[in-house]
Order: C-alpha cells, then structure tokens, then sequence
C-alpha cells in the first residue's frame, strides 16, 4: 500500500467518524452548511486585515462542513432537494465572501489592479456556476471544465498560506473563464446534437405518416 493511499483510508475513516457522531447528534445538514458560511465568513475578515496564512486555516476548517453536510443528510435520511438548492446557495455566498474580503485588502492597500483582477475573479466564480445551472435547464448534465468549485477552493487555500494569492488570482481568473467558455461550447454542442435528432426524428414521423 502506498503513502498516498494510507493517508486517503486514514482520513475516509476520519471523516467517517465525524460524520457518524453529527449524525447521532442530530444536528441538521443545512445548520452545518449554514456554519459552513459563517466561517467563512470569518475567513473573509482575516483577509480583509491582510493575516492571509490564519484565514487559510480558517477556510480548511469551513472546508470540513462542506465535506459532511451532504454525508450526514445521507447517514440521517435526510436528503432532500431544497438541502441541496440550499448548499448551491450557500458556497456561492462563502465563495463571494472570500473574494469580498480579498477586495477590501486590495482596497486599503491601493492596489487597484488586483482590486480588478479579484473582480474578474469573482464574476468567473459565478458564471461558472451559473452556466452549469442554465445549461442544464436545456440538456441533461454540463460539467465540462476543469475549475469547479473544489479546484477553486483549494488553490485559494494554497494561496493564503503560501502567500501566493496574486499568482492564484491569476490563475483562477484565465481557467476559471476558460472553463465558462468551455461549458458554452459543450452546451452548443450537445444542443445541435439535440436539435439535429429532433429533426431527424420529425423526418422520419412525417414520412411514415405520408406513406399510410
């Protein structure tokens, strides 16, 4: 067994245990999406006050509700569709904090250009998910891209603690609007394919209409 496979088992089993005792706690799935928020919440503040390597840690720790809400609404039978509209809403509000906290640093500091790129940032966050969410009311699933939101959270994280968050802003503003450009066109695609068999298949009812 390898390192990396050790330590994935170890803190399955880890996460595991949390879960099981949030479970018997009965605490419900959207109190911990909603405390999810409030820490990151938290984190938002330290990187408005520019202490990038605590708001890191922060964001870890809120990293972990967002791992076991969902796990503890399967453990407690307590899966619903509003939970999950519920948790959509609530990332995009902490992923907006976070960037709300990176533009008041930017701001007091007088760097207007990253207060743009974080800008940019913060609207590529939020097509990414609104183009999956739009695209999926008109063809069956769209997760074409690679910046999804764990992506995005764990560069962020690399960010605060290396001290790296101009190079990560950058990074998450190029892929981050590539992968929107990239749902567009998946959705473009799979929408001809659509129409194209539509059409097909009006032919072919037409014909064997007109043939009787």
């Amino acid at each position: 067994m390898t390192y990396t496979r050790a330590i994935g088992i170890g803190a399955g089993k880890i996460l595991y245990s949390i879960v099981r005792v949030l479970a018997l706690w009965r605490i419900h799935p959207n109190v911990l999406t909603f405390i999810g928020l409030l820490i990151n919440i938290g984190a938002a503040i330290l990187l408005g006050s520019g202490k990038f390597f605590y708001a890191g840690l922060v964001i870890i720790g809120a990293g972990l509700f967002d791992m076991v809400d969902g796990r503890v609404a399967r453990e407690t039978q307590r899966v619903t569709r509003f939970g999950a509209f519920f948790d959509s809403v609530v990332d995009r509000y902490s992923d907006l904090a976070l960037l709300m906290g990176l533009l008041v640093y930017y701001a007091n500091i007088n760097r207007n250009f990253y207060v743009v790129l974080t800008a940019v940032v913060m609207t590529a966050s939020v097509m990414i998910s609104y183009t999956r969410a739009r695209a999926e009311n008109v063809i069956p699933s769209c997760k074409a891209g690679f910046l999804e939101r764990p992506e995005r959270i764990v560069l962020f994280i690399i960010g605060a603690l290396f001290d790296r968050m101009a190079a990560i802003l950058w990074v998450i503003a190029v892929l981050g609007n590539i992968t929107v450009i990239h749902r567009m066109i998946h959705t473009w695609d799979v929408t001809k394919a659509m129409e194209a068999e539509e059409e097909s298949a009006t032919k072919v009812l037409s014909s064997t209409v007109g043939g009787r």
